[in-house]
């Protein structure tokens, strides 16, 4: 992508800037070869042990969160290039030889290579901290962005998640988040001494302090570590001084080639050290020793204070302090900038602007736009887009009722209103010849730069809505389009639908803690269709039925990070717990309902990293309907149709084929990244990883709401799904429903396949076994 936009920057007339080969020459290095025959390695009687266990014991005084208060500034610059460019690079692609970008060539010190940066992004942060109580926040002061990657559809959303996969590193901690993974860190207080081998290596002075210096290694270099040197002092504090981070060279991370980490530690006024610089260099490529794009993420701590800090400061919400933010003003960033731009950086902003003023109707980068965002833009230009049209996958699909489907649809974006905004969709059954569609207005109380999904929301929007359903569609966890094409492909008939006419109206609140307050008024009207019918016990047909509630939520996801893209929301990590509870209150009577009924839902899910041995997630929920209610109200379970994985869904539960009035649920998977494959001659060259994962349903139909039941015969609860006179729910005995999945991922780095086999209820016509797959990028 980086490269297509640099193909197509103006050739400028520009002097030629000195020959890359001679400026090569000027800092080659000889080749340096040391042989050296590895020792074995013990820990009894290892001076590195000893000396590593008294520096792990030591490594609170690192700490500046042990002083009652405590403050800095700090400033972050991730900047990315095109990597190792080399005289041959040069030659051989056209688009190198243009002079603009010649000129943007420099050389880094730290890899020792030629590079292109082509984007960076940089940011001032205030932090402050109080022991008791508790309090701590980040308050942005400024942030400024330039490059190529500004051109680009949802470019804040790829520098944001590199930002987080890239992220800040606490060598003192025990576990190192880093590149979706959990490494374990050398100075870990449980399990380091066992996982690390640990040397002397000398002893040496850094800034006139006298060191010790040290070398960690994994004992099994395919493990979740890394190899580097520590710095520590050679008095009886053991403080660290220096420390060097990096990749085992076979580490089985993907698209990293080459991942070293620099962190120096300076002294306070009493003399603690804490860290002042944390400098990260990683070299990516998509083929194995390729690495055609580095990143560099440079962060500096500064301005520290333990003195006491004003109440009114914790006060302040976190986030961006007014009036500060966005800004690309030179005279706070010199007063902010630990690090002058280089000289490749610092022509970023006049390369981006040649660029734009080139591709504003570019066709081929607009396509590209299209393919990647999902949606079409209606202007070239995509900064004067005022209406999307998507998205794109949606245009074409299936379903039983309507045969092939067609769809068209779009959203206003901010640059028509950063308030207001419309959406909406038109489609077609062909089978069916039944048109549909949905119209939706909201406003939002914050502006928006593109999109009112951007966090955090709050806002007020209506709805209406009409479409054919399926009762699995109804309870679908994901944001992914019902219609998508993909999602179309199911792996068992779904012929028992409803049509569905539906009016709404949400108020949704967000704050910047991530918890989130929602309320939605909804009536509904269903209308069965296909194999689906509504008939009371007492014999009576219903041609539809009507709903009309209130919902209220409650989400909370303290630490939670996400990036939005046009469509959806994207949560990273998946590290913060989140917490969801729902009540749904009907009132008979209005607008048509006929039931009075209270539905309540708990969901809990929570990632644990299990250090070398990967990660663990788990997906808790439970309802229950308060009430006497017919077949339509009750509950049915979070099932998948179609054969893409969908995270928190059962994959072999038919639809309809469980409906309780209460229910409790347990998902586990174990992502074990590699760590039996590993030890596998030949797999671990292949890189593949391994998922195991289980999946409990335990659910109840009370006699209340069981049509079968001899108190309800002749009532007015309706009759369950059938299929030619035969009942397709099935009731739950005593004994949960489970199914167990096999899996393994980082096919080709792309492909997961995973086996799915049901445990239990075997009755005739449901599957036992499946195969599930879908495209998962995973360092």
């Amino acid at each position: 992508m980086v490269i297509f936009l640099l193909s197509l920057l103006p050739s400028y007339a520009f002097a030629d800037p000195e020959p890359i080969d001679t400026i090569i020459k000027t800092h080659s290095m000889k080749e340096v070869v040391i042989n050296a025959k590895k020792p074995r390695y013990k820990r009894k009687g290892n001076p590195a042990v000893e000396l590593m266990r008294q520096v792990i014991e030591a490594k609170g005084q690192h700490d500046l969160h042990a002083n009652d208060f405590a403050q800095y500034h700090k400033y972050q610059r991730m900047t990315f290039a095109l990597n190792n460019i080399s005289q041959e690079k040069v030659d051989s692609m056209a688009i190198l030889k243009r002079p603009l970008l010649r000129r943007q060539i420099e050389f880094c010190p730290q890899t020792g290579k030629y590079i292109l940066p082509f984007a960076y992004n940089e940011t001032a942060t205030h932090h402050v901290f109080r022991k008791s109580p508790h309090e701590e926040r980040n308050f942005i002061l400024g942030t400024n962005a330039e490059g190529v990657t500004e051109l680009m559809p949802n470019g804040d959303l790829v520098t944001t998640a590199l930002r987080s996969i890239l992220t800040d590193v606490n060598v003192c901690d025990d576990a190192i988040t880093m590149l979706e993974r959990r490494f374990v860190s050398p100075l870990a207080r449980h399990g380091a001494i066992s996982f690390y081998h640990y040397n002397i290596v000398d002893t040496t002075q850094i800034d006139s302090i006298k060191v010790i210096r040290l070398s960690f290694a994994p004992a099994n270099p395919r493990d979740h570590g890394f190899t580097g040197q520590l710095s520590v002092r050679a008095d009886s504090t053991r403080q660290i001084v220096e420390c060097t981070l990096g990749l085992p060279v076979k580490s089985q991370v993907n698209f990293i080639t080459n991942l070293v980490i620099q962190q120096r530690f300076t002294p306070l006024a009493d003399g603690q050290l804490v860290l002042s610089s944390d400098d990260m260099f990683a070299e990516l490529g998509v083929i194995k020793g390729h690495r055609a794009f580095m990143a560099h993420r440079s962060t500096t701590y500064s301005r520290f204070s333990t003195d006491s800090i004003p109440d009114e400061v914790f006060a302040e919400s976190d986030g961006i302090r007014e009036g500060t933010s966005d800004t690309k003003d030179e005279v706070f960033w010199s007063e902010h900038r630990s690090s002058s731009l280089t000289h490749g950086e610092h022509n970023l902003s006049s390369t981006t602007e040649l660029v734009q003023k080139r591709l504003k109707k570019s066709v081929p980068l607009y396509i590209l736009r299209t393919l990647i965002s999902n949606f079409a833009e209606t202007n070239l230009n995509k900064d004067q887009s005022r209406f999307d049209i998507g998205p794109v996958l949606t245009t074409v699909s299936s379903n039983f009722i309507d045969g092939i489907r067609l769809r068209v649809g779009g959203q206003t974006t901010a640059r028509l209103n950063p308030h207001f905004f419309l959406k909406g969709y038109a489609a077609y059954g062909t089978r069916s010849r039944r048109w549909y569609g949905m119209a939706e207005a909201e406003y939002s109380f914050l502006r928006k730069k593109y999109s009112p999904l951007e966090f955090p929301r709050h806002s007020i929007r209506a709805s209406i809505y009409s479409d054919v359903v399926s009762a699995s569609d109804l309870m679908w966890t994901t944001s992914r389009d019902k219609d998508n094409v993909f999602v179309s492909f199911r792996w068992q008939t779904v012929d028992h639908m409803m049509f569905t006419r539906q009016w709404s109206a949400t108020y949704e609140l967000e704050t910047n803690n991530h918890l989130g307050v929602k309320l939605r008024w909804k009536a509904a009207e269903l209308t069965p269709c296909g194999s689906l019918f509504y008939r009371r016990m007492d014999g009576t047909d219903v041609e539809h039925f009507n709903t009309a509630d209130l919902t209220a939520t409650i989400r909370w996801s303290p630490g939670e990070e996400l990036v939005n893209s046009r469509q959806r929301r994207r949560y990273l990590h998946h590290n913060a717990p989140v917490f969801t509870l729902a009540h749904t209150v009907g009132f008979k009577g209005v607008l048509g309902c006929e039931y009075n009924y209270n539905l309540t839902e708990l969901s809990i899910e929570k990632r644990y990293w299990l250090h070398s041995y990967g990660r663990l997630d788990i997906n808790l929920r439970g309802g229950i309907q308060w009430n006497r209610v017919p077949m339509p109200l009750l509950i049915m379970p979070v099932a998948n149709q179609s054969y893409i994985i969908t995270r928190g869904m059962f994959s072999m539960i038919g639809n309809m084929e469980f409906i309780n009035d209460r229910y409790a649920s347990l998902g586990v998977e174990w992502d074990l990244s590699g760590k039996l494959f590993n030890r596998i001659p030949l797999l671990r060259e292949l890189g593949l990883r391994e998922v195991i994962g289980f999946k409990a349903l335990y659910g109840h139909l009370t006699e209340r709401n069981n049509p079968t039941a001899p108190q309800n015969l002749g009532s007015d609860l309706f009759e369950m799904p059938s299929r030619d006179g035969v009942s397709i729910v099935h009731p739950m005995t005593s004994m949960p429903y489970m199914e167990l999945n096999v899996g393994i991922h980082n096919i080709f780095k792309i492909l997961r396949i995973d086996y799915v086999r049901r445990l239990n209820y075997h009755l005739p016509g449901v599957k036992k076994n499946g195969v599930r797959f879908c495209i998962e990028f995973n360092f």
